[in-house]
């Protein structure tokens, strides 16, 4: 190998590229075919070439130069790519480039799709284990207005799941498993300003210290469904 090609060879930049679209090129429509076009404008960008012709893609590939043709055309059309028109530096010319920015920006969206489904089947099944838990605690099945009470608990009041668990918890701990009491604990915390379970434990051990001289009489933030307020029974 000629000295000089070997060190103009060592110190070429490396190919960069993101490593999760490798892994997920086939989930937004792309073929074997069209990702590896994409890999070689990416190339050819970082070379200099910036609008390269389907002839010099594909002395690169092993598809001929109609066939790269082709594939352009595809990727424009379902718009992976696209070509822009830019100002070079004297701000007076026009160049037009091959822009791979259409490609991330539909990549973005995916996993942006695929974080939200994760998000919901996460927050799913948290509600399904706190609903778990409060029907152990019950020892039965929790009645639709339960349900839609710690449903409520979280969407509207948005207290943590683990501040409801600790919450059901200390009605336990009190000897006061029901609704009632909990949602008193719950809005009694949120104006305390509790935000964690260790500040839920402190605050409920402050509070049984004070229990048997003054009762805790908290006012409720607003009525729930399925329960007589007045009469403290469901």
């Amino acid at each position: 190998m000629n000295k000089h090609k070997a060190i103009a060879w060592m110190q070429e930049k490396p190919f960069v590229f993101p490593a999760s679209l490798f892994k997920n090129y086939k989930l937004l429509g792309l073929s074997d075919m069209q990702f590896l076009v994409i890999l070689q404008l990416h190339q050819l960008r970082e070379e200099g070439h910036s609008l390269p012709t389907p002839g010099q893609i594909s002395q690169r590939m092993s598809v001929n130069e109609y066939e790269c043709s082709k594939l352009l055309h595809e990727l424009l059309s379902a718009r992976f790519i696209e070509i822009k028109e830019v100002a070079v530096e004297t701000g007076q010319v026009i160049e037009e480039e091959i822009s791979l920015e259409p490609l991330f920006e539909k990549f973005y969206e995916f996993t942006s799709e695929e974080s939200m489904e994760e998000d919901q089947e996460t927050i799913k099944k948290i509600e399904g284990t706190l609903f778990e838990t409060f029907e152990n605690e019950f020892a039965r099945p929790l009645t639709p207005m339960e349900m839609e009470m710690i449903s409520m608990w979280l969407d509207e009041d948005l207290h943590e799941p683990t501040l409801i668990e600790a919450a059901l918890k200390e009605s336990v701990i009190s000897s006061k498993l029901n609704f009632r009491y909990i949602d008193r604990i719950l809005h009694d915390w949120k104006k305390s300003g509790v935000k964690s379970v260790e500040q839920a434990k402190k605050h409920g051990e402050e509070v049984r210290k004070h229990h048997t001289a003054a009762p805790l009489q908290l006012k409720v933030s607003k009525p729930h469904p399925g329960y007589n307020w007045l009469e403290g029974r469901s």
